[in-house]
């Protein structure tokens, strides 16, 4: 991917890149407070970004608190992610219309709707790189999915905060961007002045770049952002060795952890629902009172749910321990042989939406000691 030099951007620069983005058509999305939380929404100017707020988070626990600075990007990640634009919680994929004695059935055509995402950190490219290889990647090819994600521009950000559920580093996605955006932004302090140092990775990054007001970054400035992220990369709230997750966890299936878990997962799927990279999904059908339409609709699913694993006699999963389970055997060891990689990421939702705070990260730690403590061929 080749980049431009970086360059340097004023804070008021950031709104001709609003402005910009919308003249070109992009539907702009980026982080604003709502509900006592950072959500992605829609947004056309500077003071609808979280400026001067960070989040608090631990297992079950997310808070909003008020920044010792005006930071525009000074928190970690909310409970939602890029994907309820790009892969949407629900669906239609065609209706059927009564027509005389028969019905025709209309396909749901692909979205030509164009997002610009504003602030996707590291961990969240390689979500949607993920995403990609899942529903592009094979030889079924979801159309909608691929309709949003090839109009999508993406200004990333290189985060200079990390939250107490953050193990980017861990899983070696983060916490610098390297590949799959546009424009890449980096927020700094230089002499008491808050700016963003710039670099754009493609053609139309490029030159959306090239109509903001800039300058050259010096070296100071870009030693700054190095250090911003070092700073960042020496903060993560969790760590997880994760070189040899899969053969960890497929040797122990039966282990008691499973069992203890349990005891405490609520099966409520709010893991997967705040998950960047979960993809399962169900089918459904409505139709109207006056039974002249019914609807075919794709909604999402987890696999948490009793009626997911639902085959003719029962649920294949019935109980909890073998739906969380199935969650975390998929997540950090089965979708390698899938997919070629883990389906975590590092971002800690999971951590943070689980109302009973179930940590991931503590999970695989309980089952590697054990075997620790069996001092057996498989330590460390």
């Amino acid at each position: 991917m080749e980049r431009t030099d970086k360059v340097t951007l004023t804070v008021d620069a950031l709104q001709g890149l609003l402005d910009e983005l919308r003249g070109r058509g992009f539907r702009v999305v980026g982080p604003t407070l709502r509900d006592k939380a950072i959500v992605y929404d829609d947004i056309a100017q500077l003071s609808e970004l979280p400026r001067g707020w960070t989040d608090e988070q631990a297992g079950g626990h997310y808070r909003l608190v008020r920044r010792e600075d005006d930071a525009l990007f000074g928190y970690a990640v909310g409970p939602q992610s890029w994907k309820r634009f790009l892969h949407q919680p629900v669906q239609r994929l065609w209706q059927a219309v009564r027509d005389g004695e028969g019905a025709r059935i209309l396909p749901e055509l692909p979205s030509n709707e164009c997002f610009a995402f504003i602030g996707v950190r590291a961990c969240e490219l390689h979500a949607i790189a993920i995403q990609d290889r899942v529903l592009l990647g094979g030889r079924y090819v979801d159309p909608h999915y691929r309709a949003r994600r090839d109009g999508a521009f993406i200004v990333a950000l290189n985060c200079s905060a990390a939250g107490g559920i953050c193990f980017c580093v861990s899983m070696k996605t983060g916490p610098t961007v390297e590949a799959g955006f546009d424009i890449a932004l980096t927020e700094i302090v230089v002499d008491g002045q808050r700016r963003f140092i710039a670099e754009a990775a493609s053609a139309p990054g490029r030159d959306v770049l090239a109509q903001l007001p800039q300058r050259p970054a010096t070296t100071e400035e870009i030693e700054e952002s190095r250090a911003v992220l070092a700073r960042t990369a020496a903060t993560m709230g969790r760590t997880m060795r994760s070189d040899d997750l899969r053969d960890l966890l497929m040797r122990n299936l039966d282990h008691p952890r499973w069992d203890d878990v349990a005891a405490r997962c609520l099966t409520c799927g709010n893991c997967t629902m705040a998950c960047p990279t979960c993809f399962c999904t169900s089918v459904e059908e409505s139709s109207d009172l006056a039974g002249e339409t019914t609807s075919h609709s794709r909604r999402w699913d987890s696999c948490f749910t009793m009626d997911f694993s639902y085959i003719h006699g029962g649920s294949v999963r019935a109980s909890a321990r073998s739906r969380y389970r199935q969650w975390m055997t998929h997540k950090l060891a089965s979708w390698i042989d899938q997919f070629g990689s883990s389906g975590c990421v590092g971002c800690g939702r999971c951590v943070t939406w689980c109302p009973v705070g179930i940590d991931i990260t503590e999970e695989v730690s309980a089952i590697r000691e054990s075997e620790s403590a069996k001092g057996g061929q498989h330590e460390g």
